[in-house]
């Protein structure tokens, strides 16, 4: 009897963390979406290899087959929040049911009036579709962090296409009675707009959104307050990305460090325009316009990564293929990357690349630029190109000095709110300068604003 295809699990996206121990698949069927967490038994993959390598040596080539490796543990499934009824009202719930209101009024909206055919147009949304991240501990709510090895994560942040509300979900295994029960969040971030995207910090204590009506909020996840809500020019199109301008010479552990500086986020509009947004403890917002739109379309661009190895350095891919090294704090281009002139990058909105942090190296794929002739022939169209930037005398101002090893947590994963209050108290006195200077200037300020408003007429 043939498969009934609607009834089918179809993996959409899937993410791996940089330690490989969890990942996050994203899953459809039949009209339904949610999001699964797998934890991945690394160690014991490891030994395994070890044991079928050495069968192998000693000449049993087929040890390889007999070995049961470990299995992949689903740790939990995630679906978009739905609010029980007769369940006592509370301010998550609250803030679900309001968020579900909000994007089934949406959905009634998309039905248009088409002047052009003289009858109504539906337009139908897309499914709804999970964008997650998983996070660091770096605060009491995240469970005790001495559990984990150095490194992984504990929680996982999820938030729902139309929706206003960012939840955070503790990496917790399922129950073995229950394994298909959707998992409950533990934290809601509520936001005043419909999220478009998300990005959280190298040591992941900041959560950054893009909303509706260029809207931007970076939340501080040890004191659960926003640290920053910045309102930016709408430039006449939505916001397509954002990406934290991270401090690449400090470990991703190493939260202490991070936080004593202010924080920098980029900003990118569909049409092509950046802005970057910084903001910090006790000090006010800082706009910047760090490119504008461009005037031609080829010049949009598709993709943008941190190079972890350069300081403020981020790799640009713009639609006409070309690949730039820009400084994203000065606005400034430090390099174009040129491929031989045969040849073009595979994608420039998909680009297959890898950064090495320890070689200082840029591996990037193109694609040989192709005529029909070469296409019967079946060439070998590709190849793998490496730059090498520690070789370069304009790139080296920018590499990044390597520290010490980090310093070991201490102020960060608390246990006690006495100890989170002392934190923020200890954080406004280093703060008390930027603060008085920021005072200082908006009394100035208001005064020029009072002179001129006695001299108009």
């Amino acid at each position: 009897m043939q498969e009934d295809i609607n009834v089918r699990s179809i993996f959409v996206t899937f993410d791996l963390h940089e330690s490989g121990h969890y990942g996050a698949a994203s899953v459809s069927c039949n009209g339904a979406v949610w999001l699964e967490i797998y934890q991945f038994p690394v160690e014991a993959w490891l030994r395994e290899v070890e044991m079928v390598s050495a069968q192998q040596k000693d000449g049993n080539l087929s040890g390889g087959s007999d070995v049961k490796w470990s299995l992949v543990t689903l740790l939990m499934k995630i679906s978009p929040p739905t609010v029980p009824t007769g369940k006592a009202s509370d301010f998550l719930t609250h803030c679900m049911a309001l968020d579900i209101i909000q994007s089934s009024s949406h959905q009634k909206e998309q039905s248009s009036f088409s002047s052009d055919a003289g009858k109504t147009k539906m337009t139908h949304g897309k499914p709804r579709s999970g964008t997650q991240h998983f996070l660091l501990p770096c605060d009491w709510s995240t469970g005790d962090s001495k559990a984990r090895p150095a490194g992984l994560p504990v929680a996982v942040a999820v938030w729902w296409s139309g929706s206003h509300n960012l939840l955070q979900y503790l990496l917790q295994k399922a129950s073995s009675t229950k394994p298909d029960v959707t998992s409950l969040p533990e934290m809601l971030w509520p936001n005043a707009k419909e999220i478009l995207c998300s990005a959280v910090s190298r040591c992941t204590c900041y959560i950054a959104l893009g909303l509706e009506d260029a809207l931007v909020c970076i939340w501080d996840r040890r004191s659960g307050a926003p640290l920053s809500s910045v309102l930016l020019p709408e430039e006449t199109s939505a916001l397509s990305r954002i990406q934290f301008v991270d401090n690449w010479s400090a470990s991703a552990q190493d939260c202490q460090i991070v936080a004593a500086k202010p924080v920098s986020v980029l900003v990118l509009y569909k049409n092509g325009a950046i802005y970057t947004v910084t903001a910090g403890q006790g000090m006010q917002s800082c706009t910047m316009l760090l490119t504008e739109r461009p005037k031609d379309s080829r010049d949009l661009p598709t993709f943008t990564k941190t190079v972890p190895f350069l300081q403020d350095v981020w790799l640009v891919v713009q639609r006409s293929g070309k690949i730039i090294l820009k400084d994203v704090l000065n606005s400034a281009t430090v390099c174009h990357l040129t491929l031989p002139t045969s040849y073009q990058i595979a994608s420039p909105y998909n680009p297959v690349y890898a950064l090495n942090a320890k070689q200082q190296v840029l591996f990037i794929r193109g694609d040989r630029k192709t005529s029909c002739n070469d296409l019967l022939k079946k060439r070998s169209q590709s190849q793998l190109f490496v730059f090498q930037f520690d070789q370069s005398d304009i790139i080296k101002p920018h590499i990044v000095s390597h520290l010490d090893p980090p310093r070991q947590q201490t102020t960060l994963c608390h246990g006690s709110m006495e100890e989170i209050c002392n934190l923020c108290l200890e954080q406004r006195m280093h703060s008390v300068d930027e603060r008085n200077k920021a005072l200082v200037q908006t009394w100035g300020k208001l005064q020029e604003t009072a002179v001129r408003m006695r001299q108009t007429p």
